[in-house]
């Protein structure tokens, strides 16, 4: 609030004074001022070119529509602005009817906006609110469109919704509301969706709420009602269900020790031929002297491994069912998929990694995760929620997942094919060949490309990486690096305490050594900072690490980076923000030196 005054103010002395020299009004309009402090915090990158210098006709400036000399209509839609939606700034557009901000990536809460009673159409879906839901919009009697979907918001939906009349339009979806869903009934509702939130209970059965399908209340597991054919546990039914189940306990102790060992022998018999099974098969293969393929199944059902057939994988048992992210377009189906040719790329800590061709000609990357593994997401239900929420983001610094499968333990991630490789194969090249460092504008280039996903990762959801590397940072289409194989372990509020945002900025300290070095991560970081620095230099010697004044000022600061990265004491590590901060910086003095040489 107080930069905003002192913003003004400084608004106000610098106009002046150029009013005074070109016969300009001596000060903007409130509105005007209004839109600028909305500009200064959401505009991070400058991409709204606000003039000042022409009698302030801020009724034409891009997305403002004005009458009468009040603003009446603000729509910003996909910029990118990634900035925060101002406290006190567009609420001060007293006649304001519509407002869109949505295809954005803005960040943080959505401030008060109950000083906008004119207000009828309000659009903040597809960015990165966070928060509860902002209580002012409850108290705007005239709204009649309403869309907070595809954010991060939290906390109940409010019961003063029923109180807005006028409102036909209410998107909610794609969010993390709880609770239970109002009675809403009003006549004029014609447009509602609240799927894949948490919200609980019964749906009210309304003649507004009766309108709509099924879908428009899905992925809210908690949800139960006539409306989604799913009746509703009585809470009167918990206690005799669980008085019932203690009773019977006592009763059927004495005959259960037959039983367990009838069970006891049935499954050593299980497990024995089980074990002759697996012998046999080994034989046969040895037999026929078969040289295993990288071509491996990657879809598995009912925990039987499907046979490659002609490198196609055929499936056993009944599978699972295929979802699509967001709103990805379904170009194939669950059965394209299993029977597509599977080429593994590689095996990790959290699974294995496979390219798959598709019979339309179709090739994408397909992670089979293994449930036993470091993955700390173990329900089928907790699987399914997070992975909605990843599926989600979307930046161009991030390989997006495009679709997730899951059957019993059976769970594969579907995301882009990257056919650059992976930024180890660009550091490491070929095993014959002598790895080389990068040159410097590489360095720096990818080390603000991983920032860039980092920051999106940290600062966008409650999420971390949790698994950073070279093998897991792939190149795109023009070279961009982009973070894969993230956000597989959870939300940090559940996460194990050895994966945290500082251990994601400790491994951003290791892969941008090893950009700089091409060596391999290692336990140079103790190092230090003037003898890691000379080690850096050392690796590099003989090769083009100096800038374009002769120096190696940006390796320098680069390494200063990494030492900041990997201090002992997390809460002394930089966070992703001032690390992307630096590095531009970097790039910055780099680019204005390079001006600066002659030719």
């Amino acid at each position: 609030m107080l930069q905003y005054y002192i913003f003004v103010a400084i608004l106000h002395l610098s106009l002046s004074v150029s009013a005074m020299e070109t016969s300009l009004p001596l000060s903007p309009a409130p509105d005007a001022l209004a839109l600028l402090a909305f500009k200064l915090k959401a505009d991070l990158d400058k991409k709204l070119v606000f003039e000042l210098n022409k009698r302030f006709d801020y009724c034409h400036w891009e997305g403002v529509k004005c009458a009468q000399g009040k603003v009446v209509r603000f729509v910003i839609e996909g910029f990118g602005l990634g900035g925060i939606f101002e406290y006190d700034s567009l609420s001060r557009l007293d006649q304001l009817k519509t407002l869109s901000l949505q295809n954005n990536s803005l960040m943080g809460p959505i401030p008060d906006l109950s000083r906008l009673v004119n207000l009828k159409t309000l659009f903040l879906n597809h960015n990165s609110f966070t928060g509860s839901f902002p209580p002012s919009i409850v108290s705007l009697h005239s709204i009649q469109t309403l869309d907070l979907s595809h954010n991060v918001l939290t906390g109940p939906i409010p019961v003063g919704l029923t109180s807005l009349d006028q409102i036909y339009y209410l998107r909610l979806e794609f969010n993390f509301f709880n609770g239970s869903i109002p009675l809403l009934n009003q006549s004029l509702l014609m447009i509602f969706n609240v799927s894949s939130n948490n919200l609980t209970g019964d749906v009210p059965i309304t003649v507004a709420l009766s309108r709509f399908r099924m879908s428009s209340f899905l992925w809210n597991p908690s949800l139960c009602g006539a409306i989604l054919n799913k009746s509703c546990l009585k809470p009167s039914e918990a206690p005799q269900l669980q008085a019932s189940t203690t009773l019977s306990l006592p009763q059927e102790h004495s005959v259960k020790k037959h039983d367990n060992s009838a069970i006891i022998l049935g499954l050593s018999l299980t497990v024995l031929v089980l074990i002759l099974s697996v012998v046999l098969i080994a034989l046969n293969k040895r037999t026929k002297q078969k040289k295993v393929s990288s071509s491996t199944p990657m879809v598995t059902s009912d925990h039987q491994i499907g046979p490659i057939v002609e490198n196609k994988v055929q499936v056993v048992g009944k599978s699972g069912c295929l979802v699509f992210s967001g709103r990805e377009t379904q170009i194939y189906s669950l059965e394209q998929l299993m029977r597509s040719s599977a080429e593994m790329l590689g095996r990790g800590s959290n699974g294995t990694t496979y390219k798959a061709v598709l019979d339309n000609n179709v090739t994408v990357t397909v992670k089979r995760i293994d449930a036993r593994g470091n993955n700390t997401i173990t329900s089928k239900e907790m699987f399914e929620r997070h992975m909605e929420f990843v599926g989600r983001l979307r930046h161009p610094n991030l390989v997006p997942l495009r679709a997730y499968f899951h059957a019993k333990e059976e769970r594969l991630l579907i995301y882009d094919y990257y056919s650059n490789g992976s930024l180890f194969s660009l550091i490491h090249g070929s095993k014959s060949a002598r790895a080389k460092p990068l040159h410097w504008t590489s360095c720096l280039k990818i080390a603000e490309d991983i920032a860039e996903g980092l920051v999106y990762i940290h600062q966008t959801t409650c999420l971390i990486h949790g698994n950073l590397k070279s093998s897991n940072v792939l190149l795109g289409p023009e070279f961009e690096a982009c973070l894969a194989d993230y956000s597989l372990s959870g939300p940090t509020t559940q996460e194990d305490m050895n994966y945290t945002t500082f251990s994601d900025i400790y491994a951003f300290g290791i892969l941008l050594l090893e950009i700089l070095t091409s060596k391999p991560a290692s336990p140079q970081p103790f190092l230090v900072p003037m003898d890691l620095l000379n080690w850096v230099r050392y690796t590099r010697e003989g090769e083009d690490s100096n800038g374009p004044n002769g120096d190696d000022n940006w390796l320098v600061m680069l390494v200063e980076i990494v030492s900041a990265c990997v201090r002992v004491t997390p809460k002394e590590r930089l966070n992703a923000m001032q690390i992307l901060k630096m590095i531009q910086d970097i790039k910055e003095v780099v680019t204005i030196d390079s001006t600066c040489v002659s030719p």
